[in-house]
């Protein structure tokens, strides 16, 4: 197979959409969404030459992206546990993280509560099913280019689709109840 040459400028500019609605989608939060989208791109330029091709670019693209959330994500995961349990230590026992909030620009005013419960039920799943529901329902990507993306079986896509979307059907069957939401 032949070594093909990318000009990083028209890269970037047919691809960062993609990268920062994933992240944006992924993390439902602005700022970060735009940390990842420069670090994915970094990625990009620095490993583009050791690209095999044996997959499409945008799917390798995604799964730079999915790989940068998870890290993210789990990070911010570290570092909040660690922040907690240093809160243990003081003597007012005041708890020094801030739990974050629900910051996604697509999200009318008046439909932000329902959609804060959504993505918190959405950001309780395994991170599998996360990616998967994310991948599926809101990039609309097809079960192959999931499948590619996450390098799994399309069998094993559509099976966590659907645990995904039943753990989703009974997280927020039990908020809406508990909210009181009709």
């Amino acid at each position: 197979m032949q070594e093909q040459s990318y000009n990083f400028e028209e890269l970037y500019n047919s691809h960062v959409s993609l990268v920062y609605n994933l992240a944006l989608n992924y993390l439902q939060n602005k700022e970060e969404a735009e940390e990842i989208t420069q670090d994915v791109f970094m990625q990009v330029y620095q490993s583009i030459s050791g690209f095999k091709q044996q997959s499409s670019l945008k799917t390798w693209i995604y799964r730079i992206t999915l790989n940068k959330c998870h890290d993210h994500v789990k990070a911010k995961q570290t570092k909040k546990r660690r922040a907690f349990i240093s809160s243990l230590f003081h003597e007012d026992g005041g708890i020094k993280h801030d739990p974050g909030h629900f910051d996604h620009p697509g999200v009318l005013l008046e439909n932000k509560e329902r959609s804060e419960l959504l993505f918190s039920a959405i950001n309780k799943l395994p991170e599998n099913q996360k990616t998967v529901f994310i991948l599926s329902q809101i990039e609309q990507l097809s079960q192959k280019e999931m499948a590619d993306s996450m390098e799994m079986s399309q069998k094993a896509i559509e099976s966590l689709l659907q645990r995904a979307k039943g753990n989703l059907r009974n997280q927020l069957g039990q908020l809406y109840k508990n909210e009181g939401f009709k």
